[in-house]
Protein backbone atom coordinates (compact mmCIF):
# COMPACT_ATOMS: atom_id res chain seq x y z
CA UNK A 1 0.00 0.00 0.00
CA UNK A 2 1.37 3.42 -1.00
CA UNK A 3 1.55 5.83 1.98
CA UNK A 4 -0.74 8.84 1.82
CA UNK A 5 0.82 12.28 1.37
CA UNK A 6 1.52 14.12 4.60
CA UNK A 7 1.02 17.76 5.47
CA UNK A 8 3.39 20.10 3.70
CA UNK A 9 6.73 20.40 5.49
CA UNK A 10 7.61 24.13 5.36
CA UNK A 11 11.30 23.58 6.14
CA UNK A 12 11.73 20.95 3.43
CA UNK A 13 9.71 22.98 0.94
CA UNK A 14 11.99 25.96 1.61
CA UNK A 15 14.99 23.68 1.15
CA UNK A 16 13.68 22.45 -2.21
CA UNK A 17 13.26 26.05 -3.31
CA UNK A 18 16.81 26.87 -2.26
CA UNK A 19 17.98 23.86 -4.27
CA UNK A 20 16.14 25.23 -7.29
CA UNK A 21 13.93 22.15 -7.50
CA UNK A 22 10.61 23.76 -6.52
CA UNK A 23 9.17 27.00 -7.84
CA UNK A 24 8.11 29.87 -5.55
CA UNK A 25 4.40 28.98 -5.91
CA UNK A 26 4.79 25.21 -6.18
CA UNK A 27 3.11 23.11 -3.47
CA UNK A 28 4.39 19.56 -4.03
CA UNK A 29 2.98 16.54 -2.23
CA UNK A 30 5.25 14.87 0.33
CA UNK A 31 4.84 11.08 0.61
CA UNK A 32 6.76 9.40 3.45
CA UNK A 33 8.95 6.45 2.46
CA UNK A 34 10.08 3.56 4.55
CA UNK A 35 13.69 3.94 5.55
CA UNK A 36 16.15 3.33 8.29
CA UNK A 37 16.27 4.73 11.78
CA UNK A 38 18.37 7.79 11.10
CA UNK A 39 16.51 10.01 8.64
CA UNK A 40 13.20 11.25 7.31
CA UNK A 41 12.72 10.24 3.66
CA UNK A 42 10.01 11.47 1.29
CA UNK A 43 8.97 11.09 -2.30
CA UNK A 44 8.17 14.62 -3.41
CA UNK A 45 5.91 15.17 -6.40
CA UNK A 46 7.58 18.12 -8.10
CA UNK A 47 6.43 19.76 -11.32
CA UNK A 48 9.58 18.36 -12.95
CA UNK A 49 8.80 14.84 -11.73
CA UNK A 50 9.23 12.81 -8.54
CA UNK A 51 12.32 13.20 -6.38
CA UNK A 52 13.49 11.55 -3.19
CA UNK A 53 14.35 13.94 -0.35
CA UNK A 54 16.26 12.87 2.72
CA UNK A 55 16.78 14.81 5.96
CA UNK A 56 19.06 13.59 8.74
CA UNK A 57 17.71 13.27 12.29
CA UNK A 58 19.79 14.31 15.31
CA UNK A 59 18.49 11.35 17.35
CA UNK A 60 18.06 7.96 15.76
CA UNK A 61 14.77 6.09 16.03
CA UNK A 62 15.86 3.24 18.31
CA UNK A 63 15.10 2.44 21.93
CA UNK A 64 18.66 3.17 23.11
CA UNK A 65 19.93 6.74 23.36
CA UNK A 66 21.73 7.18 20.04
CA UNK A 67 22.59 10.62 18.69
CA UNK A 68 24.60 11.55 15.63
CA UNK A 69 25.65 14.83 13.96
CA UNK A 70 23.27 15.91 11.20
CA UNK A 71 26.19 17.08 9.03
CA UNK A 72 26.52 13.42 8.03
CA UNK A 73 23.93 14.31 5.38
CA UNK A 74 26.54 16.41 3.57
CA UNK A 75 29.00 13.54 3.51
CA UNK A 76 26.36 11.14 2.25
CA UNK A 77 25.73 13.34 -0.78
CA UNK A 78 29.48 13.72 -1.29
CA UNK A 79 29.92 9.94 -1.15
CA UNK A 80 27.26 9.49 -3.84
CA UNK A 81 28.93 12.04 -6.09
CA UNK A 82 32.36 10.47 -5.60
CA UNK A 83 31.05 6.97 -6.31
CA UNK A 84 29.05 8.06 -9.34
CA UNK A 85 32.33 9.18 -10.93
CA UNK A 86 33.75 5.69 -10.35
CA UNK A 87 30.81 3.30 -10.79
CA UNK A 88 27.85 5.31 -12.17
CA UNK A 89 25.30 2.50 -12.03
CA UNK A 90 25.99 1.88 -8.33
CA UNK A 91 24.30 5.05 -6.99
CA UNK A 92 21.36 7.37 -7.73
CA UNK A 93 21.93 10.84 -9.13
CA UNK A 94 22.05 13.76 -6.67
CA UNK A 95 19.65 16.57 -7.68
CA UNK A 96 20.45 19.15 -5.01
CA UNK A 97 21.65 19.80 -1.46
CA UNK A 98 20.71 22.20 1.32
CA UNK A 99 23.04 22.53 4.28
CA UNK A 100 20.62 24.72 6.26
CA UNK A 101 18.05 21.92 6.57
CA UNK A 102 20.54 19.00 6.54
CA UNK A 103 18.68 17.66 3.50
CA UNK A 104 19.44 16.62 -0.06
CA UNK A 105 17.41 15.43 -3.04
CA UNK A 106 18.19 12.55 -5.38
CA UNK A 107 16.48 10.85 -8.26
CA UNK A 108 13.50 8.71 -7.29
CA UNK A 109 13.81 5.07 -8.35
CA UNK A 110 10.49 3.30 -8.89
CA UNK A 111 10.14 0.35 -6.47
CA UNK A 112 8.56 -1.87 -9.12
CA UNK A 113 11.80 -1.81 -11.10
CA UNK A 114 14.13 -1.44 -8.12
CA UNK A 115 13.09 -3.84 -5.33
CA UNK A 116 15.03 -3.74 -2.08
CA UNK A 117 17.54 -6.59 -1.84
CA UNK A 118 16.46 -7.31 1.72
CA UNK A 119 12.93 -8.05 0.52
CA UNK A 120 14.29 -10.25 -2.26
CA UNK A 121 16.33 -12.24 0.26
CA UNK A 122 13.34 -12.52 2.58
CA UNK A 123 11.12 -13.84 -0.19
CA UNK A 124 13.53 -16.55 -1.29
CA UNK A 125 14.99 -14.82 -4.34
CA UNK A 126 18.57 -15.40 -3.25
CA UNK A 127 20.84 -14.78 -6.25
CA UNK A 128 24.52 -15.53 -5.69
CA UNK A 129 25.41 -13.73 -8.94
CA UNK A 130 23.77 -10.56 -7.64
CA UNK A 131 25.68 -10.89 -4.35
CA UNK A 132 28.90 -11.27 -6.33
CA UNK A 133 28.14 -8.07 -8.24
CA UNK A 134 27.68 -6.22 -4.95
CA UNK A 135 31.16 -7.42 -3.99
CA UNK A 136 32.67 -6.46 -7.34
CA UNK A 137 31.22 -2.93 -7.35
CA UNK A 138 32.20 -2.34 -3.75
CA UNK A 139 35.78 -3.43 -4.46
CA UNK A 140 35.96 -1.07 -7.45
CA UNK A 141 34.97 1.89 -5.26
CA UNK A 142 37.55 0.94 -2.64
CA UNK A 143 40.23 0.39 -5.27
CA UNK A 144 39.58 3.74 -6.97
CA UNK A 145 39.77 5.68 -3.70
CA UNK A 146 42.55 3.79 -1.94
CA UNK A 147 45.49 5.97 -0.83
CA UNK A 148 43.81 9.03 -2.40
CA UNK A 149 44.82 12.10 -0.40
CA UNK A 150 42.04 14.22 -1.93
CA UNK A 151 39.36 11.74 -0.89
CA UNK A 152 40.93 11.34 2.53
CA UNK A 153 40.81 15.10 3.09
CA UNK A 154 37.17 15.28 1.96
CA UNK A 155 35.95 12.53 4.27
CA UNK A 156 37.52 13.21 7.66
CA UNK A 157 34.43 12.00 9.45
CA UNK A 158 35.97 10.03 12.31
CA UNK A 159 33.62 11.55 14.90
CA UNK A 160 30.52 10.69 12.86
CA UNK A 161 31.72 7.15 12.16
CA UNK A 162 32.48 6.65 15.82
CA UNK A 163 29.01 7.88 16.83
CA UNK A 164 27.08 5.83 14.26
CA UNK A 165 29.19 2.69 13.91
CA UNK A 166 32.04 2.08 16.33
CA UNK A 167 30.27 3.08 19.53
CA UNK A 168 26.86 1.43 18.95
CA UNK A 169 28.13 -1.73 17.29
CA UNK A 170 31.41 -2.49 19.06
CA UNK A 171 31.76 -0.46 22.24
CA UNK A 172 28.14 -0.83 23.37
CA UNK A 173 28.47 -4.56 22.76
CA UNK A 174 31.66 -4.60 24.82
CA UNK A 175 29.71 -3.17 27.74
CA UNK A 176 27.16 -5.97 27.38
CA UNK A 177 29.92 -8.63 27.34
CA UNK A 178 32.61 -7.58 29.83
CA UNK A 179 34.53 -10.83 29.37
CA UNK A 180 34.89 -10.06 25.64
CA UNK A 181 35.33 -6.31 26.09
CA UNK A 182 39.09 -6.37 25.46
CA UNK A 183 38.61 -8.09 22.10
CA UNK A 184 35.79 -5.77 21.05
CA UNK A 185 37.65 -2.65 22.14
CA UNK A 186 40.70 -3.83 20.20
CA UNK A 187 38.53 -4.23 17.08
CA UNK A 188 37.22 -0.70 17.62
CA UNK A 189 40.76 0.69 17.86
CA UNK A 190 41.98 -1.20 14.79
CA UNK A 191 39.00 -0.14 12.73
CA UNK A 192 39.23 3.50 13.78
CA UNK A 193 42.96 3.62 13.14
CA UNK A 194 42.98 2.03 9.67
CA UNK A 195 42.73 4.64 6.91
CA UNK A 196 42.86 3.12 3.46
CA UNK A 197 39.88 3.99 1.24
CA UNK A 198 36.41 5.54 1.03
CA UNK A 199 34.02 3.51 3.17
CA UNK A 200 30.22 3.49 2.89
CA UNK A 201 29.65 2.19 6.41
CA UNK A 202 26.17 0.66 5.99
CA UNK A 203 26.40 -1.87 3.17
CA UNK A 204 23.26 -3.72 4.14
CA UNK A 205 20.62 -5.48 1.99
CA UNK A 206 18.08 -2.89 3.21
CA UNK A 207 20.19 -0.20 1.51
CA UNK A 208 20.72 -2.04 -1.78
CA UNK A 209 18.24 -1.99 -4.63
CA UNK A 210 18.11 -4.78 -7.19
CA UNK A 211 17.92 -2.53 -10.23
CA UNK A 212 17.62 -3.56 -13.87
CA UNK A 213 21.34 -2.91 -14.29
CA UNK A 214 22.51 -4.48 -11.06
CA UNK A 215 22.87 -3.37 -7.44
CA UNK A 216 22.34 0.26 -6.41
CA UNK A 217 23.69 1.32 -3.03
CA UNK A 218 21.89 3.94 -0.91
CA UNK A 219 22.17 5.47 2.57
CA UNK A 220 25.81 6.55 2.88
CA UNK A 221 25.32 8.49 6.13
CA UNK A 222 28.35 6.76 7.64
CA UNK A 223 30.68 7.74 4.76
CA UNK A 224 34.26 7.78 6.04
CA UNK A 225 37.81 7.48 4.80
CA UNK A 226 38.90 4.43 6.71
CA UNK A 227 39.03 0.65 6.64
CA UNK A 228 37.29 -0.97 3.64
CA UNK A 229 37.22 -4.24 5.60
CA UNK A 230 34.32 -2.70 7.53
CA UNK A 231 32.11 -2.55 4.43
CA UNK A 232 32.91 -6.14 3.50
CA UNK A 233 32.30 -7.49 7.01
CA UNK A 234 29.14 -5.42 7.51
CA UNK A 235 27.44 -6.82 4.42
CA UNK A 236 28.55 -10.41 4.97
CA UNK A 237 27.19 -10.17 8.51
CA UNK A 238 23.68 -9.66 7.15
CA UNK A 239 23.89 -12.73 4.93
CA UNK A 240 24.79 -14.85 7.96
CA UNK A 241 21.94 -13.44 10.03
CA UNK A 242 19.40 -14.06 7.25
CA UNK A 243 19.83 -17.80 7.93
CA UNK A 244 17.84 -17.25 11.14
CA UNK A 245 15.18 -15.20 9.39
CA UNK A 246 14.42 -17.75 6.69
CA UNK A 247 16.07 -21.06 7.68
CA UNK A 248 14.90 -22.76 4.48
CA UNK A 249 17.25 -20.50 2.53
CA UNK A 250 20.35 -21.22 4.64
CA UNK A 251 22.34 -23.00 1.93
CA UNK A 252 21.65 -20.21 -0.56
CA UNK A 253 22.45 -17.43 1.94
CA UNK A 254 25.79 -19.09 2.59
CA UNK A 255 26.33 -19.44 -1.15
CA UNK A 256 25.68 -15.71 -1.51
CA UNK A 257 28.15 -15.07 1.34
CA UNK A 258 30.82 -17.05 -0.54
CA UNK A 259 30.07 -15.33 -3.85
CA UNK A 260 30.20 -11.81 -2.43
CA UNK A 261 33.40 -12.47 -0.50
CA UNK A 262 35.15 -14.11 -3.46
CA UNK A 263 34.17 -11.36 -5.94
CA UNK A 264 35.23 -8.63 -3.53
CA UNK A 265 38.60 -10.19 -2.70
CA UNK A 266 39.30 -10.76 -6.41
CA UNK A 267 39.08 -6.97 -6.85
CA UNK A 268 41.47 -6.05 -4.04
CA UNK A 269 44.51 -4.38 -5.57
CA UNK A 270 45.56 -1.81 -2.98
CA UNK A 271 46.91 -4.30 -0.43
CA UNK A 272 47.33 -8.09 -0.22
CA UNK A 273 43.87 -9.64 -0.33
CA UNK A 274 44.75 -11.93 2.57
CA UNK A 275 45.43 -8.90 4.78
CA UNK A 276 42.06 -7.24 4.29
CA UNK A 277 40.32 -10.61 4.50
CA UNK A 278 41.92 -11.20 7.90
CA UNK A 279 40.72 -7.80 9.18
CA UNK A 280 37.19 -8.48 7.91
CA UNK A 281 37.18 -11.98 9.41
CA UNK A 282 38.23 -10.68 12.83
CA UNK A 283 35.72 -7.83 12.71
CA UNK A 284 32.79 -9.97 11.59
CA UNK A 285 32.18 -11.72 14.96
CA UNK A 286 32.07 -8.33 16.70
CA UNK A 287 29.46 -7.04 14.26
CA UNK A 288 27.58 -10.34 14.50
CA UNK A 289 27.34 -10.03 18.27
CA UNK A 290 26.49 -6.34 17.94
CA UNK A 291 23.30 -7.18 16.07
CA UNK A 292 21.85 -8.88 19.13
CA UNK A 293 23.50 -6.99 22.00
CA UNK A 294 24.51 -3.61 20.55
CA UNK A 295 22.40 -0.49 20.11
CA UNK A 296 20.86 -1.64 16.81
CA UNK A 297 19.63 -5.22 17.25
CA UNK A 298 18.37 -6.79 14.05
CA UNK A 299 14.58 -6.85 14.14
CA UNK A 300 14.02 -10.41 12.92
CA UNK A 301 16.22 -12.28 15.42
CA UNK A 302 13.66 -12.39 18.21
CA UNK A 303 13.80 -15.91 19.65
CA UNK A 304 16.03 -16.36 22.70
CA UNK A 305 17.44 -19.56 21.21
CA UNK A 306 18.50 -17.74 18.04
CA UNK A 307 20.08 -14.86 19.94
CA UNK A 308 22.01 -17.38 22.01
CA UNK A 309 23.27 -19.09 18.86
CA UNK A 310 24.64 -15.78 17.60
CA UNK A 311 26.24 -15.12 20.98
CA UNK A 312 27.82 -18.57 21.17
CA UNK A 313 29.47 -18.38 17.74
CA UNK A 314 30.51 -14.74 18.05
CA UNK A 315 31.94 -15.10 21.54
CA UNK A 316 33.96 -18.16 20.55
CA UNK A 317 35.39 -16.37 17.52
CA UNK A 318 36.21 -13.28 19.57
CA UNK A 319 38.16 -15.50 21.94
CA UNK A 320 39.99 -17.30 19.11
CA UNK A 321 40.05 -14.76 16.22
CA UNK A 322 39.62 -16.23 12.73
CA UNK A 323 42.04 -15.48 9.92
CA UNK A 324 39.73 -16.16 6.99
CA UNK A 325 36.11 -15.41 6.19
CA UNK A 326 35.56 -19.11 5.54
CA UNK A 327 36.36 -19.73 9.22
CA UNK A 328 33.45 -17.52 10.29
CA UNK A 329 31.10 -19.01 7.73
CA UNK A 330 32.12 -22.53 8.77
CA UNK A 331 31.57 -21.85 12.46
CA UNK A 332 28.11 -20.48 11.76
CA UNK A 333 27.18 -23.33 9.41
CA UNK A 334 28.26 -25.82 12.08
CA UNK A 335 26.11 -24.06 14.68
CA UNK A 336 23.08 -24.10 12.38
CA UNK A 337 23.56 -27.81 11.74
CA UNK A 338 23.41 -28.67 15.47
Amino acid sequence: MTPAPVAEDPALLAALRRMGLAGPRERPAFVPLAGGVSSEIYRVELASGPACVKRALPRLKVSAEWKAPVERNRYEAAWMRAVRAIEPAFVPRILGEDAESAAFAMEYLEPARHPVWKAELRDGRIDAAFAAEVGRRLARVHAATARDARIEAAFRTDAIFHAIRIEPYLLATARAHPDRAAALEALARTTAGTRVALVHGDVSPKNILAGPHGPILLDAECAWYGDPAFDLAFCLNHLLLKCLWRPAGTARYLEAFDALAAAYLAGVAWEPAARIEARAARLLPGLFLGRVDGKSPVEYVTEARDRDRVRRVARNLLEAPPGRLADVRGAWAAELAR
